[in-house]
């Protein structure tokens, strides 16, 4: 496998940058309009959310251009007393995907978590509009064999994570309604 190049972006704490937190809230709404549509709706939402990714014991980072321009941003949730942390949210501008900043982020939080004491690094990954073979479908009595036979139909993000390393370690069907799971992936970061 060929060496990718590192985007050209800066790497920081969004805590620190209160003028990218207006520009991440922006991206939350623009980023997940066109396959989650419910999960940041407005501007509202969105600010909502940024401010809870900024409490002390959470991680919320950003990936900066050159000229400071907010490229994408993600955060970490600290779950069972900090040895498993959540990957949410994870977002980048659509003209800055396919370039390395997604990749960039995720790596960084793994750091930052695993400094933290974090053993594993999970996410949930919605399909609520049929881009896995896991949507629309009956997923009982054999959840697992499901699972193990998702494809992807309309390029859903459980194929970027699995390029970062994450593992399918679970689904809970119908976690959006009748034939729309969550794709549970993770990895372990920790030693």
């Amino acid at each position: 496998m060929a060496s990718r190049t590192p985007p050209p972006c800066t790497l920081t704490d969004l805590a620190a940058l209160p003028a990218a937190q207006e520009a991440a809230a922006a991206l939350l709404v623009e980023g997940f309009r066109d396959h989650w549509p419910d999960a940041w709706p407005d501007l509202d939402s969105a600010r909502q959310e940024v401010a809870g990714m900024l409490a002390a014991e959470r991680l919320a980072r950003a990936a900066l251009a050159p000229d400071g321009t907010l490229l994408g941003w993600i955060g970490g949730i600290p779950e069972y007393d900090g040895l498993v942390w959540e990957l949410h949210p994870l977002v980048v501008r659509a003209d800055g995907r396919g370039q390395g900043v997604g990749r960039a982020l995720v790596a960084d939080l793994e750091t930052l978590c695993a400094a933290r004491g974090g053993l594993t690094l999970m996410l949930g990954t919605d399909d609520e509009d049929g881009m896995t073979t896991l949507a629309g479908a009956d997923l009982y009595p054999d959840v697992l064999g499901a699972l193990a036979a998702i494809q992807d139909r309309k390029g859903h993000p459980f194929g970027f994570y699995r390029r970062c390393g994450f593992s399918l370690i679970g689904v809970i069907p119908d976690a959006n309604g009748r034939g729309k799971p969550d794709i549970l992936m993770g990895k372990r970061i920790g030693k």
